[in-house]
Formats: C-alpha cells, structure tokens, sequence
C-alpha cells in the first residue's frame, strides 16, 4: 500500500463513519479498485476507525466530559450513571461477537464485493423504511431506554458486516424503536468508542507480541491513514449530528442502493 492509497482510503473512512453508508464497506471497495486487497487491509482498517474514535470525542467532548464527571464524581445513582450503564449494555452482543466470533468475522472481509453490495442494500431498506415509519408514526419519541440500548446493540453488532453500516443501522433500529432522532444519534456515536479502543489496543498488543507481521504495513501508511481519517471523521460527525436532526435519510437510502448494487455487479 502506498502512501496515496491511504490517504485516499482514510478519506473514505473518515467521511462515511458516520455517514449510514458503511466505512468497512466503502473501504472494500476502494481497496479493491485501488488494487491494494490484501491480508494487511483489516489492520489499516482498525487504524482508520481508531481515527474516527478520536474525530468522536473531539467533537463529542462536551458530552463525553460530562458522562465522566457525572459517574465519577458521585456515589449516588444520576443520569450520567444510568447513560454509561446503557452505553455499557449494548456493547454486549459486540462482545459476544468479538471474543467467540472473531476469526469467523475476519474471513468476510478482503472476500469479495458481492456481499458488500448485498449489505449495502440491506443498510438502504434499514434506512429508507425507518424514515417512513417514523414518519407516518408521528409520534413524539422517547430517550434511549435499557430495552432499547440492547436492541441497538444487538444491531451494532450484525454492523460488523462490511456494507452493512453501523451507525445506519444503529441510528434506524433506534428510530423504530421510538427513540428521539437527536438522541439515538448521539448514542450511536458514543456507544462504538469502547469497542473500537479495545479492538485497537488488541491489535497493538498482537503487534508488540510479534502475532501480527507489521512490515507490510509502514508506519508512515499508518499515519496518513490516520489524520486523513481523523480530519474527515470531524467534519462527518458534525455533518451527519445535523442530518439526523433533520431526519433526512432517504438520500443515504438511495446512495446506498446505487452503490451496492454497483458493488454486485462489479464484484460478478
């Protein structure tokens, strides 16, 4: 991989992280129209998504500051408790996932762009039919709940498919479930930031523990990835906070149709 090929492909991840168009997604089919598919993809992968992570919290700063302060500055149960314990709750089925399926969820990626396109079409459906619903429902909507932080949850961790895109379907599912468009977006961002540290510190540990062969992969690829990922993950999450709030999905719906569907054909 050289060092324009990161730079292109953390672009692509900083921009659709927090878009509902699938980062892992989009970085299958880069990688494999920029030809640089290989066994080192996953590992770029997790660099990349460790730059958004930090895109997260610089933009989420206020919120994330007051969560901590909130749960460690009183004994007593409060709000701030309550978010982390939900936070916490839906980082189960992901858990699940990531320590018993692991090696099962690593061969679905560099394997092809037919099951992208399927995922991105499945991202397209999600997004599209809970704009709708939540329309024609026209109900107030509700904070995000203990039941529906497990729901949410539960879909995180089918997001871990490359096209399919997590916080498309993170931000769908908790709109079916009646959860506030404002609030179920901020929970989507901040529920993926312990998951992907822990990935990433994982990965770290494999490297140092001589598991991982690091020389295919410079550190220089590494860091230009990861401020190209960084700097376009800052714009995309502000970006996509104030789509939410709008609720306008269907244009990402339709987006992720035309570009599965292209990954299909091309992919055939």
């Amino acid at each position: 991989m050289e060092w324009w090929h990161a730079l292109i492909l953390g672009i692509i991840q900083g921009l659709t992280e927090f878009l509902p168009v699938s980062s892992s997604g989009h970085l299958e089919i880069g990688q494999a129209l920029l030809g640089t598919a290989s066994e080192e993809n996953l590992r770029f992968a997790i660099v990349v998504h460790a730059a958004t992570v930090l895109s997260t919290l610089v933009i989420l700063y206020q919120e994330v500051t007051a969560l901590f302060k909130g749960t460690f500055s009183t004994t007593q149960w409060n709000e701030q408790k309550s978010y982390v314990a939900k936070i916490l709750v839906s980082m189960i089925p992901v858990f699940v996932i990531g320590v018993f399926f692991k090696d099962q969820v690593e061969t679905f990626f560099g394997n092809g762009l037919v099951l992208v396109g399927i995922c991105l079409c499945i991202t397209a459906v999600l997004l599209g039919l809970s704009e709708y619903l939540t329309k024609h429902w026209n109900r107030p909507g509700h904070e995000v709940g203990f039941k529906d932080a497990i729901i949410i949850g539960v879909a995180q961790a089918c997001a871990v498919l490359p096209g399919l895109s997590r916080s498309g379907t993170t931000i769908a599912t908790g709109l079916l479930c009646g959860v506030k468009k404002e609030s179920v977006a901020q929970f989507s961002f901040l529920m993926v930031l312990i998951p992907i540290l822990g990935e990433a510190f994982l990965d770290l540990l494999d490297v140092i523990q001589g598991e991982v062969i690091a020389s295919e992969l410079s550190w220089k690829v590494m860091a230009i990835g990861f401020v190209a990922a960084f700097t376009t993950g800052c714009l995309a999450c502000r970006f996509m906070l104030s789509i939410v709030r709008r609720q306008k999905l269907t244009w990402f719906a339709l987006y992720c149709l035309a570009i599965g569907l292209f990954a299909i054909i091309y992919g055939l």
